[in-house]
């Protein structure tokens, strides 16, 4: 008699014998889920940007090296400097360009004397060490001391970066308490359905795999709706960040894809897992 019942239970597959469609069909969950997609594609863009960022100043950093050189005597101090091994190349910075640099602090000042700036760009890290020699002979020289300025700036995007994945765990958790909520809400809504059926032989698992795959649509449904807005937002976001932060024009490569298209499947499997266990733990506790 169970297996006959258990045999009609599977025959209804394609149907909602739980009643699930009316009983889960608010869409204060897919709206729920859609926000959290969208507060995680924005962490995922974070996290990313963070990273990308800091690879571009430690590069910058480990290959570039301003020296500051007395006025009289450049040609020789620079011809120096450029004959070291590992330094490929060194260009003096136009004064236009300090000009330019200096104009939010002190104006326009025409007869104001600037020192000589060489841009050095290095093929070698250990040709610091024979710039910062040359350097100490050279009266009036300076190598610019950027190091700590570059380690907390490495420090700061790090910790964006870091930030955006804790950020990206607790929207995990957080949905998977909201599916919790959800399923419960469903089984109270059909407790008497439910136990009449699994007294007359459904299987736990039909039972629980119902839910799993209303909940699942529900959430891949929320996280699509999430995704299609944070799309376009994130693109602006982007080509208006992304030629400040990395003197470029914004590239598509520039918003992590992969990621991007993976909220759907991963808030879906959210769904699915969360209420097929929570199902599996209340038809557990039935005599």
């Amino acid at each position: 008699m169970a297996d006959r019942n258990a045999f009609r239970m599977r025959r209804l597959r394609g149907r909602d014998p739980l009643g699930l469609r009316r009983a889960l069909a608010g869409w204060l969950l897919p709206a729920l889920v859609a926000a959290m997609a969208l507060l995680a594609a924005m962490a995922l863009t974070g996290a990313q940007g963070a990273g990308s960022l800091a690879a571009r100043w430690e590069q910058a950093a480990a290959g570039q090296i301003l020296v500051q050189l007395p006025p009289e005597g450049l040609g020789p101090a620079l011809d120096r400097l450029s004959a070291l091994p590992g330094v490929a190349s060194a260009t003096p910075v136009p004064d236009a360009r300090l000009r330019e640099f200096l104009r939010p602090w002190l104006g326009e000042v025409p007869g104001l004397p600037l020192p000589a700036m060489v841009e050095m760009r290095i093929s070698d890290p250990s040709a610091e060490t024979a710039i910062r020699a040359a350097a100490a002979d050279i009266p009036g020289a300076l190598v610019e001391e950027r190091g700590e300025a570059v380690t907390q700036a490495l420090r700061v995007a790090n910790g964006v970066r870091g930030l955006a994945w804790v950020i990206l765990a607790i929207i995990v958790l957080v949905a998977t308490a909201l599916v919790a909520v959800a399923t419960r809400a469903g089984i109270a809504a059909r407790s008497q359905t439910i136990t009449i059926l699994h007294e007359l032989g459904a299987r736990d698992s039909d039972i629980a795999g119902r839910f799993a795959r209303r909940l699942g649509w529900l959430c891949t449904l929320g996280a699509l709706g999430g995704l299609a807005i944070a799309l376009p937002a994130l693109w602006l976001l982007a080509d208006a960040a992304i030629p400040v932060a990395m003197a470029r024009p914004a590239a598509l490569a520039d918003l992590p894809w992969w990621g991007l298209a993976s909220l759907p499947l991963v808030a879906g499997t959210i769904g699915w897992i969360t209420a097929r266990l929570t199902v599996g733990a209340w038809l557990r506790r039935l005599p």
